[in-house]
């Protein structure tokens, strides 16, 4: 006996559930079918873990400059199981407040792992899901609509055989029993640069390899120079233009080796561990898309605007749909293709709109297009860069690193970009964010009065100093 539903969405992470929610809230009867654990990668094997980690390398790093807060305290060490054991406790509860929404809205959790079927007596249309329950018997739920939110894992390397002993990536790495003196971390994107500034607060030894020309890749170029330099100031070896040769990976003696080129020049790298941070790739395989007409290009599903398929009825969102791959990118998707079953016009961001936010030390943060882009697209751009050595409420926190750059249009005076690097920048990209949607100028943004002594206030100097107005506060 088939189960029949208006709304069977396939994977329970972020953008599942989110979509769940928004679809009950619109009256529909719905149902999450997921094979783990509700709260998907992002809390459990993503955001909320690596988050935690990254809070307790920044405590610890504090405490390492405590003495110019007029702070003397001995014997301070970092126990790392005390550190695994606040993640557990963090994630726990976070996943019973999932568990808890799902029954306030009313939703069916179906625990299993879900395939889409092709027409079948219960579904004239390819949407019907056969689940495969924990305990191995089968069920079938079928949905007038059905939301694939299936995501994303990490991607590997022909060559290194992810282990979990030498070789990791970030799955396995946020599983760890105890720090390593030292690692190699592939990759300086978004996950690298996170594992690469928390271990290295920790007292690791780190070296980074990247093979663009400067960390956080799709980045203004100006972050990511920012972040390698305070990096390397904190003893990260990090190696840019680099040729990695997985084929030379090995383990010997308790260590890992492995070959690179940098400007020429071959090196063999030594570590107890690597670290494979090279991207994500999207769930897209076992979940029955064979069965369907869903067109997949470049191994993500294909979708318009509203989060449809190839197959009208059947929708996707979050990392399976490539794109930004952020948790609250999935979730806005989510939303936008709850609101279109219903029946609603919802409004999807443009992906350039879509706030980016990495948890280094110093943080950062960026909305609009890159100084680059807005170029290449042609723009006759005017930049300012204000530095958080003029805040002072940076001095009194004791971190005055990084800057905030912003770029307008010089004929139409759309802001168009974004780009900040330092103390609690994720906190303060909103700002921004919500300037760009309501298409307001530099002008209006720096008129706005920005509380002192306030961290904030560097948006309002930044605006100002886009036509020369900044105070210098």
């Amino acid at each position: 006996m088939a189960l029949n539903y208006d709304v069977a969405v396939l994977g329970g992470g972020i953008g599942g559930y989110t979509a769940a929610i928004r679809a009950a809230q619109l009256g529909k009867k719905v149902a999450i079918i997921e094979q783990d654990l509700l709260g998907g990668t992002c809390l459990h094997r993503g955001c909320i873990p690596s988050k935690t980690f990254l809070r307790s390398a920044e405590v610890y790093a504090t405490l390492q400059e405590r003495e110019q807060f007029g702070i003397f305290a001995d014997n301070i060490s970092v126990q790392f199981d005390k550190i695994q054991q606040r993640k557990a406790g963090i994630i726990n509860q976070l996943h019973r407040g999932v568990i808890y929404l799902m029954q306030k809205n009313k939703i069916d959790v179906i625990q299993g792992k879900g395939r889409v079927i092709g027409p079948s007596i219960f579904s004239p249309k390819s949407g019907a899901v056969a689940v495969e329950l924990q305990d191995g018997e089968m069920e079938t739920i079928v949905s007038t609509n059905l939301i694939i939110a299936t995501g994303s894992r990490p991607r590997t390397l022909p060559g290194i055989e992810i282990d979990g002993q030498y070789a990791m990536t970030s799955d396995e790495a946020l599983d760890m029993k105890e720090l390593p003196k030292s690692i190699i971390i592939v990759g300086g994107g978004v996950i690298g640069a996170e594992w690469a500034s928390l271990l290295s607060d920790f007292g690791v030894e780190v070296t980074v390899v990247e093979m663009a020309a400067h960390l956080l890749p799709t980045e203004d170029q100006e972050l990511g120079s920012e972040l390698q330099r305070l990096l390397k100031k904190r003893g990260v070896r990090v190696l840019t233009g680099a040729t990695l040769h997985p084929e030379s990976y090995s383990t010997e003696n308790g260590h890992v080796h492995i070959q690179v080129t940098v400007k020429g020049s071959q090196e063999t790298l030594q570590a107890e561990k690597l670290l494979l941070s090279v991207g994500r790739q999207a769930n897209v395989h076992q979940i029955g898309l064979e069965n369907t007409d869903i067109k997949v290009d470049r191994g993500v599903i294909v979708v318009n605007e509203y989060m449809q398929t190839t197959e009208p009825h059947i929708y996707a969102i979050g990392d399976v749909i490539g794109g930004l791959q952020l948790a609250h990118a999935a979730a806005h998707e989510g939303i936008v293709a709850a609101e279109r079953i219903a029946g609603l016009h919802p409004h999807m961001a443009e992906p350039h709109l879509v706030p980016r936010c990495i948890y280094t030390r110093p943080e950062v943060a960026s909305v609009g297009w890159t100084e680059k882009q807005a170029t290449e697209q042609g723009r006759q751009v005017k930049v300012a860069k204000v530095s958080y050595k003029s805040i002072g409420k940076a001095l009194v926190y004791g971190d005055n690193n990084g800057f905030v750059k912003v770029i307008a249009d010089q004929e139409t005076n759309d802001i168009l970009g974004v780009h900040m690097i330092g103390p609690h920048v994720t906190d303060q990209i909103s700002e921004a964010v919500l300037a760009q949607i309501l298409d307001a100028t530099p002008w209006e943004v720096g008129q706005s009065i920005h509380p002192h002594p306030t961290l904030s206030e560097i948006m309002g100097e930044a605006m100002l100093a886009i036509d020369g107005k900044a105070t210098g506060i």
